[in-house]
């Protein structure tokens, strides 16, 4: 009886300590897709940014659909975004169907383009703001039509849009946020941590498309910024920040090359995004696992670790100092991808929803999708789709 007691006791014990261990240390699980797959739900992606285009060039912004409803907001970063991913997925695929809808939406950007001197920046047209973001975010979008197209009737547009860029710079490589038009100058108040990424990036593929206008000495600025003294000066707890911005940045410097400190910061880059990957991983929908670890990181978080990673792999793959990684890289990137396939939703899934036509190809969190997460997932899923494909050649 007491053996009895004590077996039970035991196996009690060894329950518990199995549900722990899956409730706190949960397992690391990857899909295991390929390419295929992955360019598949790009191409989804790409299919509900077309179908939310709408007649004033401005994309469905919000999607709730547990209200069936469409929040009245807008963001012009977001939506400069958004337009780049289309034309990122024409260059990185070879499909040019994309550009149709992007040059719609290019061309609100630039009616709505506020003119000063010899630059442009985009303008919102609702609160008269001028951010860095929207604009570098559209001169990166306008650089990747460039790789797509060849065609170059947008060159002095990017030109006009770059020197707005460099108008924003500040002696030490950073970047201020907004430009006041009731002042005539930037605002000396304001950062932004995202900003200052997508500007590197802007003024990178600046000057690989146009070698000899100058554009490398503030891009390597900005990136001796973001490699030394950024996490520091804008006091992010956890450095380094996440950027990813900062990653397609020192992409696009791979055969420049980079400084041994800037490749340490790639290191330290892809060692976070990897990092996030894995506790990804282990996050589910199960209730004990969601109430300790949080549920699935909505796709405008998770496709940017994915980008992140696909642009440190770029560079790792030319830069030795960085080869030891490559692997643990790809492995990363497979596995992101991986669970972006899985929680996007399927054809057959969005006829459960009220609106099937702006839940399919979707990626909602808490019931809400938003159109960064399709932009987002986007852009890791087609570079990820590209270099798996690449290693199977």
């Amino acid at each position: 009886m007491v053996l009895r007691g004590l077996a039970l006791t035991l196996a009690t014990w060894a329950i518990g300590a199995l549900l722990l261990r899956a409730t706190l240390v949960p397992a690391h699980q990857c899909p295991d897709y390929g390419p295929d797959a992955f360019e598949a739900s790009a191409q989804a992606s790409v299919a509900w940014i077309e179908r939310s285009l709408q007649s004033d060039g401005r994309y469905v912004y919000e999607y709730n659909a547990a209200t069936d409803s469409y929040p009245d907001d807008y963001n012009e970063v977001r939506h400069a975004g958004v337009t780049m991913s289309l034309y990122q997925y024409a260059a990185e695929s070879g499909d040019t169907g994309p550009i149709e809808t992007a040059d719609i939406a290019l061309q609100r950007m630039i009616d709505i383009s506020f003119e000063h001197g010899d630059w442009l920046a985009i303008q919102n047209p609702e609160n008269r703001t001028v951010k860095l973001g929207s604009t570098s975010l559209a001169l990166a979008g306008l650089a990747l039509r460039r790789h797509a197209t060849g065609d170059d009737q947008y060159d002095e547009l990017m030109r006009r849009y770059g020197r707005f860029i460099l108008e924003m710079q500040r002696p030490d490589g950073s970047f201020l946020n907004y430009w006041l038009p009731n002042t005539g100058a930037p605002d000396p108040t304001v950062t932004s941590k995202y900003a200052t990424g997508e500007a590197f990036w802007a003024l990178a593929l600046m000057h690989n498309l146009f070698p000899g206008e100058g554009w490398d000495v503030p891009a390597i600025a900005v990136a001796d910024y973001l490699a030394l003294h950024r996490d520091e000066v804008e006091q992010f707890e956890f450095p380094p920040w996440a950027d990813q911005w900062a990653a397609y940045g020192l992409s696009e410097m791979r055969t420049w090359p980079i400084s041994d400190v800037q490749a340490d910061y790639a290191r330290s880059l892809a060692e976070r995004f990897g990092f996030l990957i894995r506790v990804e991983s282990q996050r589910s929908d199960a209730l004990l696992v969601e109430e300790i670890h949080g549920g699935p990181t909505r796709a405008a978080g998770h496709g940017t670790w994915v980008e992140g990673l696909t642009s440190l792999y770029r560079l790792a793959a030319v830069d030795d100092r960085l080869a030891d990684i490559r692997s643990d890289l790809r492995d990363r990137i497979d596995c992101g991808a991986g669970m972006l396939v899985d929680r996007q939703v399927t054809s057959d899934a969005a006829a459960t929803y009220d609106d099937p036509s702006v839940a399919e190809g979707a990626w909602f969190s808490n019931n809400v999708t938003r159109m960064d997460d399709q932009q987002h997932a986007l852009s890791g899923l087609i570079r990820a789709a590209v270099i798996a494909r690449k290693e199977l050649e």
